[in-house]
């Protein structure tokens, strides 16, 4: 009895000298797995519901918990931007990336957002290669779970646009991966490594991109089924090259020959080559059974959905059966989880970067109110009007992103008073059709503009990147013409700035909430849930009514 007693007594103790010695973990999942469906709007969730079978959307919103009023908080609304502010918890104005591309004010050079010419490509001679975080000027939530273990958790990015793949994965990634149009090869840079690991090159000799293309397009299920879509033969949609009419069935086998491999971005596929790499990465990489018991991170992004909206807009066949198809991928990605690292040992979320717009024709067919911003003209007609009032040609260097930018060269160089230029500006450009608001952007946040889009645009202001004064159109307005077909994003309004937001999986209670919540929300929510720092720009709150015990 004795002994019994004494052994007892030692297994107590060890326990507790155990834990004063940090021998016992903080509980966390495996595995946080982040999808970011690029041009999702928040509606898709529910516009194609009864046609999601029960393991892919549907098991995200029955299992998991939706937050059903999840808003971007700046404009515009692009994918670098979109990215970015999930995964830092920030917005432009801190962290920096201002646009896909955007413009260094100070020198009037003008930088893609993962733009380095310091690095060369890992994978390729081409360009593409020459990628990295640099430019992002705060950290991620993925780079905060590195700093957290000491480096020893394992972080990868992935995504078809290069984009997509770098700026969730951060400053600290173990390797970001892209696609490459040309070859059809996923590649990396030396930011992040000298060579391919042995794994990607493998995955890359089973040339999957050419042999996803040797096949029809043709609709998942019968094409008068799909009524939540306009006629597939309609005036909206682009077509391919070489193809007459952007109807169904696609013959991607003839159509590869003139648009060459990365045809894939634009067809359902894209998705399909994506998910493929991932598996091979969680296998490969052993992400979520770490030697070492530490959390490890996979950053997907899926672009074809994207590309797939820009080409055939928000009401085509195209786009219905791109999220059929895609419901049936996350099914067996989610399956794939669940056997290689446990279910109920992961946690994984799923948002979005932006949503669309409908086409602006379409919606005038409609008879609702709609229109083309011409950017060409606004520019020359603003152009002209400086000219004369100020004798200087070419003052303003382009409206990207909605904004006006300015050559502060020659405003320097002809002693021109700044002030002056932005109000005979601002004022030129109110009477434009299809503006609704256009503001200084340093005094942007006491305009005469809604709350809510003023917010917006301060948010979206980094004064080394941004331009000086912000355009804000009417709804389903956007920069293009009457010949644009398709769709695009990049306003404030809720068709571009509702996005879904739910989580799933380990420390993840089921349920919904209905407040406002935000884009910048989704990093410390996952900080919450790991028990780390948060990124160090962020400005969200963590979404507590989703967290388990």
């Amino acid at each position: 009895m004795k002994l019994k007693k004494s052994l007892l007594a030692i297994f107590v103790l060890s326990l507790f000298f155990g834990h004063l010695n940090g021998q016992e973990p903080i509980p966390r999942p495996k595995l946080v797995v982040g999808l970011m469906v690029d041009q999702m709007r928040w509606d898709y969730l529910y516009r194609f519901y009864d046609r999601y079978g029960e393991g892919g959307f549907k098991r995200l919103l029955n299992d998991g918990f939706s937050c059903e009023n999840t808003y971007i908080p700046y404009v515009p609304t692009y994918t670098a931007i979109g990215h970015s502010t999930v995964y830092t918890g920030s917005v432009p104005a801190i962290h920096g990336i201002a646009g896909n591309d955007f413009i260094i004010q100070q020198t009037g050079q003008r930088m893609y957002c993962t733009q380095d010419d310091h690095v060369s490509g890992v994978g390729t001679v081409e360009s593409e290669g020459k990628q990295s975080p640099r430019n992002l000027l705060a950290s991620t939530i993925t780079d905060q779970l590195k700093l957290a273990t000491n480096f020893r958790s394992k972080v990868i990015g992935i995504a078809i646009k290069d984009r997509g793949g770098i700026l969730p994965a951060g400053h600290f990634a173990d390797a970001a991966y892209w696609f490459e149009g040309k070859s059809g090869n996923w590649i990396s840079s030396t930011f992040y490594m000298q060579r391919l690991p042995e794994w990607v090159d493998q995955f890359n000799a089973k040339k999957l991109a050419a042999k996803y293309l040797q096949q029809e397009w043709n609709t998942l299920y019968p094409i008068e089924t799909y009524t939540q879509s306009i006629d597939d033969d309609n005036p909206y949609e682009a077509t391919f090259r070489g193809e007459e009419s952007a109807v169904f069935p696609k013959n991607l086998s003839a159509l590869v020959n003139d648009n060459g491999l990365g045809l894939i971005r634009t067809t359902p596929f894209g998705n399909t080559l994506t998910l493929d790499l991932a598996k091979a990465a969680i296998s490969n990489e052993q992400l979520g059974n770490n030697p070492g018991g530490f959390t490890d991170f996979l950053c997907v992004s899926l672009s074809s959905t994207d590309y797939v909206g820009h080409q055939f807009s928000v009401n085509a066949i195209e786009i219905e059966d791109t999220y059929l198809r895609l419901d049936k991928e996350l099914e067996a990605f989610f399956t794939y989880l669940d056997n290689q690292v446990g279910k109920g040992d992961y946690t994984l979320f799923i948002t979005a970067d932006h949503g669309a717009s409908h086409n602006p024709l379409f919606f005038m067919d409609k008879r609702g109110n709609a229109g083309y911003f011409d950017e060409r003209n606004a520019l020359s007609g603003l152009n002209a009007l400086l000219q004369n009032e100020f004798g200087q040609e070419k003052i303003v260097r382009s409206l990207m992103n909605y904004q006006v930018h300015l050559d502060y060269e020659t405003i320097r160089a002809n002693d021109l008073d700044e002030e002056d230029v932005k109000e005979a500006a601002v004022k030129f450009l109110r009477t434009l059709e299809g503006v609704a608001f256009v503001t200084d952007m340093e005094k942007a946040g006491a305009s005469s503009i809604p709350a809510r889009i003023r917010e917006r645009i301060v948010n979206g202001y980094n004064p080394k990147r941004s331009g000086c004064i912000q355009i804000i159109l009417e709804p389903q307005w956007y920069s293009g013409s009457p010949r644009s077909r398709g769709t695009t994003h990049g306003t404030w309004a809720s068709y571009d700035a509702h996005i879904p937001f739910v989580m799933m999986g380990w420390g993840i209670k089921h349920g919904t909430t209905n407040r406002e919540t935000h884009m910048t929300d989704i990093a410390p929510t996952l900080a919450a849930l790991l028990h780390i720092e948060e990124p160090n720009g962020n400005i969200g709150k963590p979404v507590v009514e989703l967290l388990g015990n």
